[in-house]
């Protein structure tokens, strides 16, 4: 595993390096592993799962953030911190909704993703949604990983097919 949390050190499509022939090998998804290639080995019910997880989550998550602005309500800090808080907390889950969901469709800079790290935390409900709503049609990132797969496989025949037979013995053309 990489430095960064869900990602490896090889791409998805690299060689395998394991001793198994066949080529490129695909890349695992969290909760998925490599099961999102034939949609087999219970797919359908981690994804349903992934889900309701996730679902699960953001509702629990808007309850202490429920909590935490009573708080701020008792504590009587007036309605300009209010007004802040929840902005704050709208504005961050917007932005973290849409960075995660585009990272379901293109690999993102890891730069720009750390020193968005702190807006993100602070929008975590949003990147929880984003969540739940790509697993209702396929595995979280599935689309992007299937692109690099599909395009590994592709070049690995392409690759692979043209080389027959030992170039040694090739006749040379006069």
């Amino acid at each position: 595993m990489s430095d960064e949390p869900g990602t490896t050190d090889t791409p998805a499509g690299s060689p395998d390096t394991g001793g198994t022939p066949g080529g490129p090998r695909p890349e695992p998804l969290r909760f998925f592993g490599t099961s999102w290639v034939n949609h087999d080995s219970g797919y359908a019910g981690r994804r349903a799962a992934v889900a309701a997880g996730s679902l699960a989550a953001a509702v629990a998550s808007a309850f202490v953030l429920r909590f935490a602005y009573q708080g701020l309500q008792i504590a009587g800090t007036g309605s300009f911190v209010n007004v802040l808080v929840v902005a704050m907390f709208a504005i961050c889950s917007a932005l973290a909704f849409r960075n995660t969901w585009d990272g379901f469709g293109k690999r993102l800079d890891p730069d720009r993703q750390a020193s968005l790290r702190g807006l993100l935390a602070v929008g975590f409900i949003g990147s929880l949604l984003a969540y739940f709503f790509r697993s209702l049609t396929e595995a979280p990132g599935e689309k992007l990983h299937r692109e690099e797969y599909d395009k590994a496989r592709a070049e690995y025949e392409r690759r692979s097919s043209r080389r027959t037979g030992n170039p040694s013995k090739k006749r040379r053309r006069m």
